[in-house]
């Protein structure tokens, strides 16, 4: 019988899992999900206190930074709101989540496969820092001056003025629920919410991630005509 191969310092029987075809998934630590971690393991406040400190210090930052930068916490009204489901409207990235939320939750799943593949000896709790640290910088970028005017330029964001921080802190945290869900299911369900959210979000308001990274990137003309067929009437006049 060979000797079982080791996995972020536990030993695992069998075939190592690379993220995609085991059919048990492993913990933070490699374990298995149905057994006690082994005696001399840290357990769950040893592995996550110190990520949990990072990723509220990241919120805290990134939310400073974006207010430095004369976002409004919660938009030019004023008002908190849970959802505005209206791409069109001037409250779309001012409320807590709104339909492009759907594509933050695609972020987090695709972060978790790239950083498993990329450093898959790294606990998940420290790759989710990372995931967490480039989604925010994202939201500073997106909300940057040339970032802005891109949007409205390329995209059918034409009235598009930055997100609220509420909705940005709500982006960064849809990120981590969509890699947190990614790392406790097995990838054929991962990628089948993936392709139901982006799907969805193309019949619902012709938008969604690939669509949005197309435009950004290299805008054409076919695409921005169609989506622009859904919007409300009279809003080009």
């Amino acid at each position: 019988m060979g000797v079982a191969p080791k996995l972020y310092g536990y030993s695992w029987p069998g075939k190592p899992d690379f993220g995609f075809d085991n059919p048990a998934r492993p913990d933070c630590h490699g374990a298995m999900l149905s057994a006690a971690p082994p005696a001399n393991q840290p357990g769950f406040k040893a592995t996550w206190a110190r990520p949990l400190a990072i990723l509220a210090a990241i919120f805290a930052v990134t939310g400073s930074l974006e207010f430095c930068m004369g976002r409004l916490p919660l938009g030019p009204d004023g008002q908190f709101g849970w959802w505005e489901g209206n791409i069109w409207s001037g409250e779309n990235s001012q409320r807590f989540a709104d339909p492009y939320s759907f594509s933050h939750l695609t972020h987090g799943i695709l972060f978790f496969w790239f950083l498993r593949w990329l450093r898959p000896q790294m606990p998940v709790a420290q790759r989710l820092v990372v995931a967490a640290l480039i989604e925010a910088t994202w939201e500073l970028l997106e909300n940057s001056p040339i970032i802005i005017n891109r949007y409205r330029a390329a995209t059918i964001a034409l009235g598009y003025d930055g997100d609220s921080i509420l909705n940005s802190m709500s982006d960064i945290l849809m990120m981590g629920l969509g890699y947190c869900f990614a790392w406790r299911v097995r990838w054929p369900v991962a990628l089948a919410a993936v392709l139901v959210m982006e799907i969805g979000c193309a019949l619902w308001v012709r938008d969604n991630l690939t669509l949005n990274v197309i435009m950004l990137i290299h805008p054409i003309e076919a695409i921005k005509h169609w989506q622009m067929a859904g919007a409300p009437p009279g809003l080009l006049k």
